[in-house]
């Protein structure tokens, strides 16, 4: 039953319940084996024990989308924003050698457009397919005066598992391994306070238009940050992985750090192809090409450390599951980041 006196101080509960139906489709899209149907009830029910993990560890992260959610608003553009979400998640999880078991999501906005909460959750499906992480639960808070009408956030917080030998901490990583990236999509969600400052501020540009690029600014800006799950689930399967990375905010000089303990890295990225709309971006607004590296993901999104003799394989096994892999460099005894063909 819907209350007049809510309604009047902005909060509809008839769109929330209009919500809630119109995102069903796309809770039932992400189901596992693990998932228990119990839909609308206060909390989300996992089963752990359909994995068959023999001395199971749980590995949690969370995240949200940052301020590229406001170029979402700007493009009125909300069905990718929730692959972001998930994927911000996911990826942090997998570098410790989990496999993301379940997903849930908190929106929060000024105003509930029930067709636009489902675009967001179309996403946030989308992410969970890609992942093989079922969705749960979640939440949508409807706070007028907290947020304008047309604005909102969204977080999401994942669970994965995997065996207490199988976790990966970094410590088996030393001197002389490889160190394979995996081509990002674009920026993915990071360093979108510094994008819109170059684009928009600085440049007042049009998100609509093309500027010489392959799409819009506004598409290219939205391109959601890509899913690595089920490519290392397969470079597990087959080769020792030593340590993994998810290239962040920070770049390079940040995230490859905190797997390689006390040592460090050589890196030659003169192969590396860098997204189009990063090169723009730093042509528009004069930023240095080393700098960037301790900025964005510069065409990396993440990184895995093998011995010598795996890197091949693990190139190979990437490739056929739809990646582009680079052999970036080595893991050398100086501690820090040492990047060469900028």
């Amino acid at each position: 039953m819907a209350s007049e006196r809510y309604a009047k101080s902005g909060v509809s509960l008839t769109a929330g319940y209009d919500s809630v139906e119109r995102i069903k489709k796309h809770i039932e899209r992400t189901k596992n084996k693990g998932a228990v149907d119990l839909f609308g009830s206060f909390g989300g029910v996992f089963d752990l024990t359909k994995y068959g993990y023999s001395s199971p560890v749980l590995v949690s992260g969370t995240d949200g989308v940052g301020t590229k959610l406001m170029l979402a608003f700007m493009a009125d553009k909300h069905d990718t924003i929730g692959q972001d979400a998930v994927a911000m998640c996911v990826n942090d999880i997998i570098v410790q050698g989990a496999d993301p078991l379940f997903f849930l999501d908190y929106i929060a906005c000024g105003k509930n457009y029930p067709e636009k909460i489902e675009q967001i959750v179309s996403g946030v499906a989308d992410g969970c397919e890609k992942s093989e992480a079922a969705l749960i639960g979640g939440e949508t808070a409807e706070m007028p005066d907290m947020y304008s009408k047309e604005d909102y956030d969204i977080a999401g917080f994942a669970v994965g598992a995997c065996n207490k030998e199988d976790l990966i901490d970094g410590s088996q990583v030393k001197p002389g391994q490889r160190i394979i990236g995996l081509a990002s999509s674009g920026f993915h969600s990071n360093g979108y306070s510094l994008v819109r400052s170059v684009l928009f501020k600085e440049n007042k540009l049009d998100i609509n238009e093309t500027y010489g690029l392959s799409d819009t600014l506004g598409n290219l800006l939205l391109e959601p940050t890509k899913i690595y799950v089920k490519t290392v689930k397969e470079i597990k399967k087959q080769v020792k992985i030593k340590g993994m990375a998810h290239i962040t905010g920070g770049g390079f000089h940040e995230n490859l750090p905190r797997t390689l303990a006390t040592y460090g890295a050589e890196l030659d990225v003169t192969n590396v192809k860098v997204p189009e709309i990063i090169d723009f971006v730093l042509e528009k607004g004069n930023i240095d090409r080393a700098e960037a590296y301790n900025i964005f993901n510069m065409g990396i999104g993440y990184a895995i450390i093998v011995d010598e003799v795996d890197a091949a394989k693990v190139i190979e096994i990437a490739e056929a599951n739809g990646e582009v892999a680079y052999d970036l460099g080595k893991v050398v005894e100086k501690a820090g980041v040492e990047i060469h063909g900028i």
